[in-house]
């Protein structure tokens, strides 16, 4: 088998264990959202209340508008 052959297969290996690795990532953020639906709920709610906070301030103050939108797109990552 020639060096090329060798890491091509090395990098398909590690695509296929990345892939799984992702898998099991998103199947464990399922489960954890389907065993803990409140604290789904509370984050939607809260991302709801940042938003309806940034579309009264709009008008008068977009900068503040958009931090609020941004930290409503943030909530779920924390």
């Amino acid at each position: 088998m020639s060096a090329l052959d060798r890491s091509s297969g090395s990098r398909a290996s590690g695509g296929l264990i990345g892939t799984l690795k992702a898998l099991a990532d998103e199947a464990g953020v399922l489960l954890d959202a389907l065993f803990s639906p409140g604290r789904i709920i509370e984050e939607v709610e809260e991302m709801r209340a940042l938003h309806q906070r940034a579309n009264g301030l709009e008008a008068t103050d977009p900068q503040r508008a958009a931090v609020l939108r941004w930290h409503a797109s943030r909530v779920g990552l924390r």
